[in-house]
């Protein structure tokens, strides 16, 4: 299944426990240690030290001080924009370090690490630094009796918690310290407990940015302490999460007693709908990459296709002929296209929704297994069946998995759009069609904060980021990611 691993220069940051990283120091953490796992091998990496309560308490506080004294947020835009830079620069310049990190603790293809998400991620620290210095406020003309002047301001919220997941760690990482740091918050980084070292990497080479003591901190530690921490600390004045709706959920009613700012960026179902005239040449790749990407671990995954029965059993079989031709292996094998998942635990879960769809009925067209040998993989999956109830069709895996539902010339593009928009969640649509009005009007209705049109791709700094409904709150990247981290104020002086 797995290819030999081509030799590679070993991250020296593997050679030590990881620390955490509060007010400019690396230092141990309280809350014990965890190993940080190979999910290609099942083996140890490396050891990571975890944040208790009071760690977190110390990184809120040193943050609180930065932000208070104004060693940032009352530093010229300009210069908060050039050490941004600057950190731009040194995280290109470790580029290949920092995707062997990822690639080594994710699983992931090396190539897709170095030349797609971790560039994307300094692509958004670039992008989100140049608005440090374009944020302003309006005037504003008013009714009011006498002579007025009227003007609103942008300023920085303060102090920001800032949550990331596992499955594309540094570029979400750089997702939400890229805005808050440009805006001119101070923050505190919680990576996920199952893959810290890219986030320890960001730590050192802010340092070297220039970056000042407290203005970034990593904590490193378990969802339940670290982040629950975060969440109630009285210091914290936003809390930026992605990961999954339940831990969302939870989060929400967490900072609900304090009624702190929260952006959420959950889960996903997305849709993806082939039309009979769509171009399947485009279209059944396409939808193959939709979700067999990084393993189906991406939460605008692809995971329900709803395609024309005029063209089902082409587009099933290619896509299913593109499954069982996926190079499985260790990311940093040479060839690899679909790595492991990114825990045991993981791995389970996914073959146990799997296993319930074929008990409830689904046909499995190809996949449905673990693969023979180390590592947490588990074989591409289509699946196909006429029941929108199973479980498969209806709740996030987030593994390789994909669940074929087909419709017909008797069924209107309303009934399309009923189909798609079957599902809690919002998040992302991908629509397949040469009729362009076709196209407009399912981006148009389709409920989602994202659709795509004949691509599987389109994500841009430039571009908004979120979802609808059990999708989340709020957007990242855009002029909307940086407007989350800023609070809007109204000044109203009477002249006359």
């Amino acid at each position: 299944m797995t290819a030999t691993a081509p030799v590679h220069v070993r991250p020296a940051l593997l050679d030590a426990p990881l620390r955490l990283f509060i007010d400019g120091e690396f230092v141990e953490g309280t809350g014990g240690d965890l190993p940080v796992m190979d999910p290609s091998e099942g083996q140890e990496l490396a050891r990571t030290s975890l944040a208790s309560a009071a760690d977190v308490d110390r990184a809120v506080r040193a943050a609180r001080r930065a932000f208070d004294d104004g060693r940032w947020s009352r530093l010229a835009p300009a210069a908060r924009a050039a050490r941004l830079q600057h950190l731009a620069d040194l995280l290109e310049e470790n580029l290949d370090e920092l995707a062997l990190l990822e690639s080594l603790n994710c699983g992931k293809p090396l190539a897709a690490a170095r030349d797609f998400e971790i560039r994307q991620g300094i692509e958004i620290l670039r992008y989100q630094s140049g608005w440090a210095t374009k944020l302003n406020g309006e005037t504003r003309d008013v009714s009011l009796p006498g002579t007025w002047h009227a003007y609103t301001l942008r300023q920085p919220i303060g102090v920001a918690g800032l949550i990331v997941p596992w499955n594309v760690p540094l570029t979400l990482a750089l997702s939400k310290v890229a805005p808050a740091l440009a805006a001119g918050c101070t923050v505190v980084l919680k990576p996920a407990e199952l893959t810290p070292l890219t986030a320890v990497r960001l730590a050192e080479l802010a340092c070297e940015a220039g970056i000042p003591s407290g203005v970034l901190n990593v904590v490193q530690g378990l969802g339940g302490v670290a982040g629950q921490a975060l969440a109630e600390h009285p210091l914290v004045d936003k809390i930026s999460f992605t990961g999954s709706t339940g831990v969302g959920q939870h989060l929400l009613r967490t900072v609900s007693h304090t009624l702190k700012r929260i952006s959420l960026e959950l889960g996903g179902k997305s849709p993806v709908v082939v039309f009979d005239d769509a171009d399947l040449d485009q279209a059944i790749p396409g939808a193959a990459q939709a979700i067999f990407a990084n393993a189906g671990q991406v939460c605008a995954a692809g995971s329900r296709l709803y395609v024309h029965e005029a063209v089902a059993e082409e587009v099933v079989a290619g896509i299913a002929r593109i499954a069982e031709g996926m190079r499985l292996g260790a990311g940093t094998a040479e060839g690899t296209q679909l790595g492991p998942l990114i825990s045991e635990a993981q791995r389970k879960r996914v073959l146990d929704y799997v296993r319930a769809g074929i008990a409830g009925g689904a046909e499995l067209v190809t996949g449905g297994t673990a693969a023979d040998g180390a590592g947490y993989f588990v074989r591409p999956t289509v699946l196909r069946t006429d029941s929108p109830e199973l479980a498969v069709v209806r709740e996030e895996i987030f593994g390789p998995v994909l669940v074929v539902q087909t419709f017909s010339d008797r069924d209107s593009i309303e009934d399309v759009l009923a189909m798609a928009d079957d599902t809690d969640y919002g998040l992302s649509a991908i629509v397949w069609t040469r009729d362009l009005s076709r196209a407009l009007l399912f981006a148009d209705r389709v409920k989602a904060g994202n659709v795509r049109v004949n691509t599987p791709s389109g994500m841009d700094p430039n571009l908004p980021f979120g979802g609808l409904r059990m999708s989340g709150w709020g957007r990242e990247n855009g002029r909307e990611g940086i407007e989350a981290y800023t609070e809007l104020k109204t000044v109203t002086v009477r002249l006359a």
